[in-house]
């Protein structure tokens, strides 16, 4: 503890640019498994008979999924992980290619026979892309739709061709999920996801724009060949496009609300949309008129598919239900019920693939080389041409029985977190599920430490209640089914403690750790291992290492860096502080360039730097420096009780570190009143007393003496 000067010290008034933050997402026991809703699906055939089939799902985990599907079972053969945000939409192009976009506004190439590479990364669009097409018979065309109003015509052999620069620019390019990638753009996601521009000028292949669209693009379809697409969106108007120029053919009005899905028969001729007025419309585009409108649903439309002749046609939505509906006689049959709102369908040989806003995904009986066998089990009904008379028809009671109570096979996902609670030490998360189990994460390893089952989230906060002052030194959300947890610097550096209060016994039990420094050395473990290991990166003497780049003229200088610790432990890992390999987080951050990219930890390979890193990050790690932080001392004033004859012990204010025990308290004033037998009357008068007047020796009688 030091007195605190009168006269505070002048605080820099400039505020510092806004640094890349960096977030960790936790995952469960068994990440082979989604936790959070399935936007997408993608069916790949096998090639060969006796080869299986592959399921390709991508979910608002942030993640794809492919599965092998066998006769009795489905395993998850490669998850593809690249995207920081919601995965919206998927598609099969050229056979071995897999195309996503997500709401983080990239569109992304995959291998999908790799174990989850990511060939390229585009950064056209300018908001969450929402929607792609493919067309069945030309595997180089694929078009992407978003909030922004754009839609992209993508030449992907073009597209994902390699492209020709400088060793520099590709080097800018080895990160995973951006390998060689053909970035058009660069853009800085924040934490509340507003996308800013930068100043990069486009490079490398750049795709058709289709033009027209003033709103968001919610739902985009393509013909076989890929010379005519359709779009939909907020502008309640479908438009139809030739791919080759991107120039508008027509533009057709008839929803009265919100564009959700689309399909074109494989000659270009027909479309089916379906819409958040809960209506099915069927258009000739050569008439360039609505032929048919099918009341079905009772509520909007997300998902169609239709059977390979499009004589019929399958589909679901919000109203939690699937729809078989005959397009030439209206007749339509209820093929099951759902408990949550359906996303997407994907036909496969004679069963229907249904994903919803649940983590699993189903597989339902359709007959869809012979739909007609469905109807002949009865219970189908006329779809009438106006929506309220479907809603009117459900009130009346005469609500159609489903066909099929039980899908016939299922890949179930594991529930995700619902809601949090940051505990009061700052170290433990409590958790609730959408399946209602209440868990107590420790964020400084990644790990679940106590699973409480089925109770009460409120009840068990209040029980786990503590009464300590911890500085909030991360943010937690749960927007991907699981714990992200986000570090900002410089206010990630501000919570202490004592090596004592997390048991680590390897050092004095009065040392200071800072929670986020020692957490980014767990976190990044695995790659500072790499990058020890990696040529020409040997550390130095004192276990540092050598900088990639110069970053110490970043936005602070070494004057006004605090040094943390004795270098000589810089890399050690305390027990705390150890984050789980077998299912390891996962890492979203960005560095200088690059754009935000997703890894798992233990699939660094220790060549990220600062292009791929913020550079405080690395500034942490690697040199063992910390931004100057505010507020990291408590001021005081210790007084004598009052009535007491006890000597002051100081009469300024006293300043110590936040997280001091009381008991340090105790002893200083022990040291300064009380008297041991051996001191001499001098010693006291010269050290304690330290006034010109007489000494005064205060008594008292200690009871039980």
């Amino acid at each position: 503890m030091h007195r605190v000067g009168i006269a505070g010290s002048a605080s820099n008034s400039v505020r510092s640019r806004k640094e890349k933050r960096i977030t960790y997402v936790l995952n469960d026991a068994d990440d082979t498994k989604h936790c959070a809703g399935v936007n997408c699906l993608a069916v790949l055939k096998p090639s060969k008979p006796d080869n299986s089939s592959y399921l390709f799902t991508g979910s608002r985990d942030g993640t794809l999924k492919r599965w092998e599907l066998n006769e009795e079972d489905a395993t998850c053969s490669a998850t593809f992980e690249s995207h920081v945000d919601w995965v919206n939409d998927a598609v099969l192009v050229g056979g071995n290619t897999l195309v996503s976009c997500s709401s983080d506004t990239t569109v992304k190439a995959w291998d999908c026979y790799s174990n989850g590479t990511c060939t390229r990364t585009f950064r056209q669009h300018t908001d969450y892309v929402t929607c792609l097409a493919a067309a069945e018979r030309n595997g180089n065309i694929v078009a992407s739709g978003g909030l922004g109003g754009e839609v992209f015509i993508w030449d992907v052999e073009a597209a994902l061709a390699p492209l020709t620069k400088s060793s520099e620019a590709a080097d800018e390019d080895r990160l995973s999920g951006n390998n060689g990638s053909g970035i058009s753009s660069l853009r800085t996601i924040g934490s509340s996801n507003n996308i800013s521009m930068q100043t990069n000028l486009p490079q490398g292949y750049v795709p058709i724009s289709a033009k027209g669209h003033k709103e968001s693009v919610y739902a985009l379809a393509m013909n076989d060949t890929g010379n005519v697409l359709v779009s939909g969106g907020t502008e309640k108007a479908i438009r139809v496009w030739d791919t080759r120029t991107g120039s508008k053919m027509m533009k057709l009005r008839g929803h009265t609300d919100n564009i959700r899905a689309l399909l074109l028969d494989s000659t270009g001729r027909f479309c089916l949309s379906g819409s958040s007025d809960s209506m099915i419309r069927l258009w000739d585009l050569g008439q360039q008129r609505c032929v048919h409108s099918y009341a079905v649903h009772t509520d909007s439309v997300w998902a169609l598919a239709s059977t390979p002749t499009f004589s019929h046609v399958y589909s679901g939505g919000r109203d939690l239900s699937l729809y078989l509906t005959d397009l030439a006689t209206r007749e339509s049959i209820l093929l099951c019920t759902k408990e949550n709102p359906i996303q997407q369908l994907a036909m496969h040989d004679d069963g229907i693939w249904v994903a919803t806003t649940d983590s699993s995904v189903h597989r339902w009986p359709a007959e869809g080389r012979n739909p007609q066998k469905v109807f002949q089990r009865g219970g189908s009904f006329l779809a009438g041409n106006l929506s309220f008379s479907r809603a009117r028809a459900s009130m009346e009671g005469s609500t159609p029985v489903p066909v099929y109570k039980e899908p016939t096979f299922s890949i179930d996902g594991i529930p995700g977190i619902i809601k949090y609670e940051i505990m009061n030490n700052k170290r433990h998360v409590l958790t609730k599920d959408n399946a209602g189990s209440v868990k107590l994460w420790e964020i400084t390893r990644g790990v679940v430490i106590e699973n409480y089952g089925q109770v009460s989230f409120e009840k068990k906060k209040e029980e786990l209640f503590e009464m300590v002052s911890i500085p909030s030194w991360f943010t937690v959300d749960s927007r991907l089914g699981n714990l992200s947890v986000h570090l900002d610097t410089p206010q990630c550096f501000s919570a202490e403690l004592y090596s004592m209060d997390l048991n680590i016994t390897e050092k004095p039990e009065d040392d200071k750790i800072n929670l986020a420094r020692e957490t980014l050395k767990g976190l990044l473990a695995h790659w500072l291992s790499k990058k020890k290991h990696k040529p020409g990166s040997q550390p130095l003497a004192n276990g540092e290492m050598p900088p990639v780049r110069d970053i110490s003229g970043r936005s602070i200088t070494l004057s006004k860096v605090e040094v943390d610790g004795a270098p000589e432990n810089d890399a050690k890992v305390y027990p705390p502080f150890e984050f789980p390999t077998t299912s390891p987080p996962s890492i979203i951050t960005e560095g200088s360039q690059n754009g935000p990219w997703r890894k798992k930890i233990t699939e660094m390979d220790g060549t990220e730097d600062d292009k791929d890193l913020p550079w405080w990050v690395m500034d942490c790690v690697l040199h063992n420096r910390l931004p100057p932080r505010e507020n990291t001392k408590c001021s005081f004033y210790l007084q004598p009780y009052e009535g007491s004859t006890t000597q002051t012990v100081t009469q300024g204010k006293l300043s110590a570190p936040r997280i001091l025990r009381i008991h340090k308290v105790i002893n200083y004033v022990l040291e300064k009143l009380v008297l041991t037998p051996d001191m001499s009357l001098a010693t006291v008068r010269a050290y304690i007393w330290k006034k010109p007047e007489d000494v005064v020796l205060n008594y008292r009688i200690v009871p039980g003496r």
